[in-house]
């Protein structure tokens, strides 16, 4: 497996880069999170409110779009036609966007938010539960996706520009002289696209995998430690590399296809188990609460602000996530997405696994609200964010075989997303090719799973932190740089599409 260094530069870059943060966290770990906690406070005070702003930004852009007659133009030649059937097509998009997340989330973010209600008001609190648990989950996370989607598609399949991040900056490169400035810049954006990736679906891998060990001490009784969730990783990182080395036809696709048809089954079993009319019922009123306040919820204004305490725990640090996730999440999406049109991509990708989103943590959050109403003292049974579904589904009959089967779709989930973010990640660094070599995704699986491990450690760095705590510092902080990029990416997306719109999209 041999690299020319002047030829893959962006690649020995970027792992060097990588090495040399990961060699901080393994032998200055401590000191390391003492470092990221106080430069964390300075980024939410200074750029807190911005991401709010940019997320309203990409929903409010992504509608108008949809329903403009740009719309109707497809990511790619008039003649393209989509690769995927629309359901493969929904499963492998949703399954790298979103996947274990809503497993790790499903119950203990509902029953939190029913007792710390962000908000007050006349709506009653399981409402408002779930109407901030939808903000969270819903249009914004999905618009960031989408946004990079359909930029990245536009000059991907209809500029027929290189899979590179600094594609979409293609139309100012006449504006600098210097053949070495023009290669500093847009290789540094290139760069900032891989550690903005790798740093973002580190944070999912190390939740997972501490999710998964979290279940594994709740079932047999006995903790793992570090070590186990270390052995865990290996083995999603050895399972992922497996996948991705058969491609997307032959790897990602089957696994994205059996884990929305489990999770679905789940869902169906979860919801025939309740009181249906009561779980339709909250699902359209907290929906109808969520669209008619989503401006209001989407700035923090007036008494929709929360406070401060609250948007750095979570909607900052959310926020933060789903940027982190969008280059490789959008980019991923843009290559399955060659052949459908920009108004179809955009209700696929915003409003469909949306609605799919919000009527799962319903389902669960409004069955773990009747099981807290019929235990005498709620004794903070859901608290505990990586045990807290396993707590659930002891209320319910074949508690062992689902449990065991919630610990498999966790697996298969972490297996897809890291699976297309060693895709993805790949096609970077192979020159912008979109099918990259193997040797490529071998080094990238390697250096993933090197990462994933220092991640683990900075989580176990204090006895009263987790991964959790530590990811929600340390994503809050390499999101700006690439938030700040994608303004500057929207309207130069925008005035390139104006420009060359017919042009490009010739009958």
């Amino acid at each position: 497996m041999k690299f020319d260094i002047k030829k893959n530069s962006l690649l020995f870059i970027s792992i060097a880069i990588l090495l040399f943060f990961s060699f901080f966290l393994y032998f200055f770990t401590l000191e390391s999170y003492d470092y990221i906690e106080s430069f964390s406070i300075h980024i939410r005070q200074l750029f807190g409110r911005f991401y709010l702003w940019l997320g309203l930004s990409c929903v409010l852009l992504l509608i108008l779009l949809a329903f403009s007659s740009w719309g109707k133009h497809r990511l790619g030649k008039a003649s393209d036609k989509p690769q995927f059937s629309r359901l493969a097509w929904i499963s492998m998009l949703y399954s790298a966007g979103m996947g274990a997340g809503i497993l790790l989330r499903a119950i203990q973010e509902p029953v939190f938010m029913m007792h710390n209600p962000p908000i007050k008001n006349n709506i009653s609190t399981k409402t408002i539960a779930l109407e901030y648990t939808f903000y969270q989950w819903g249009f914004t996370a999905w618009a960031f996706y989408a946004v990079f989607a359909i930029a990245m598609g536009y000059y991907l399949f209809v500029k027929s520009k290189k899979v590179l991040s600094s594609s979409a900056f293609s139309s100012i490169e006449d504006l600098i002289n210097s053949k070495r400035s023009k290669n500093i810049i847009f290789g540094s954006i290139d760069i900032l696209a891989i550690l903005t990736t790798v740093f973002g679906l580190v944070a999912a891998i190390g939740l997972g995998t501490t999710q998964i060990e979290g279940g594994l001490n709740h079932l047999f009784n006995e903790n793992f430690g570090l070590k186990g969730t270390i052995l865990i990783l290996l083995i999603i990182s050895l399972l992922a590399f497996t996948s991705v080395f058969r491609g997307v036809n032959k790897g990602i696709k089957i696994i994205s296809t059996w884990n929305i048809y489990i999770t679905i089954g789940l869902l169906i079993f979860v919801f025939l188990q309740n009181d249906v009319l009561s779980i339709i019922t909250q699902f359209c009123t907290s929906l109808y609460h969520y669209i008619i306040d989503f401006i209001p919820l989407s700035l923090a204004y007036g008494e929709y602000n929360p406070g401060e305490a609250f948007l750095t725990d979570w909607t900052y640090y959310y926020w933060a996530f789903w940027l982190a996730w969008a280059p490789f999440t959008g980019i991923f999406i843009a290559r399955i997405s060659k052949g459908r049109t920009i108004r179809e991509v955009i209700i696929g990708v915003l409003l469909v696994p949306s609605m799919g989103t919000f009527f799962w943590f319903t389902t669960f959050g409004q069955s773990a609200f009747e099981i807290i109403e019929s235990f005498e003292v709620y004794q903070g049974q859901f608290d505990n964010v990586f045990s807290s579904i396993f707590v659930f589904f002891e209320n319910y009959p074949f508690q062992g075989f689902i449990n065991t089967l919630i610990i498999l779709l966790l697996i298969s989930f972490l297996v897809t997303s890291l699976d297309s973010a060693i895709f993805v990640l790949s096609m970077f660094t192979d020159n912008g090719k979109q099918e990259p070599s193997k040797k490529h995704r071998i080094l990238w699986s390697i250096i993933l799973t090197v990462f994933s491990i220092a991640i683990i450690l900075l989580g176990n760095a204090k006895a009263d932190i987790n991964v959790l705590i530590a990811m929600q510092k340390l994503l809050i902080i390499t999101s700006l740089p690439f938030s700040l990029l994608m303004v500057l990416m929207i309207i130069l997306f925008f005035r390139d599409y104006k420009k060359n719109l017919h042009t490009s999209y010739s009958k």
